[in-house]
């Protein structure tokens, strides 16, 4: 009975010690990331890079203070967002052709669903060192820096509040695979 409780206790230790420094799950709770990610799909944030940010990753952040809930009514704590800019970049939109550019080059965005507008909301601004401007790939349907453009901060999310990136969907087992 010892032994078995001893082991219970080490495989709790063990799932979050993995949860804290290897990889934390998270549900899509909005359409605001499709095609690439639909409502209900598990994650995992890969905890190695948090407090970092990438152009063109999926990140995982905490957005509490910044959005007010994540458009499925849920509370607005863990935010799913692709990285359009990081600090020292200067983002707009949009050029006559209709594409984001960054620092002058046009933003190549394959994930877009087809005809997808890549902003309603004309922007041109530089992000602030250690922050990071954000986009859902559904556009038409996110929440998302372009929202916060007029707020403080600017829409920038400080890149210390990244958990994690994403490069994978864990479940359903149909969608199972990398972004």
């Amino acid at each position: 009975m010892a032994v078995a409780a001893v082991l219970v206790v080490l495989l709790l230790l063990g799932a979050l010690l993995v949860r804290q420094f290897v990889a934390q799950p998270f549900t899509v709770p909005s359409a605001s990331m499709e095609p690439a990610l639909q409502p209900g799909d598990l994650i995992l944030a890969d905890r190695s890079d948090r407090d970092t940010a990438e152009r063109g990753q999926v990140v995982v952040f905490d957005g509490s203070g910044y959005f007010g809930t994540d458009g499925a009514g849920a509370s607005g704590r863990f935010w799913v967002k692709r990285v359009i800019a990081v600090g020292g970049d200067r983002v707009t939109c949009c050029t006559d052709a209709g594409a984001i550019t960054v620092n002058g080059e046009a933003l190549e965005e394959p994930y877009l669903p087809a005809g997808t507008v890549p902003s309603e909301i004309p922007f041109d601004l530089e992000v602030p060192q250690g922050r990071m401007f954000v986009l859902g790939d559904n556009r038409g349907d996110s929440t998302d820096s372009r929202n916060l453009l007029g707020a403080p901060g600017g829409g920038m999310i400080p890149v210390s509040r990244v958990v994690g990136s994403v490069d994978a969907i864990a479940w359903p087992l149909s969608r199972r695979g990398a972004l």
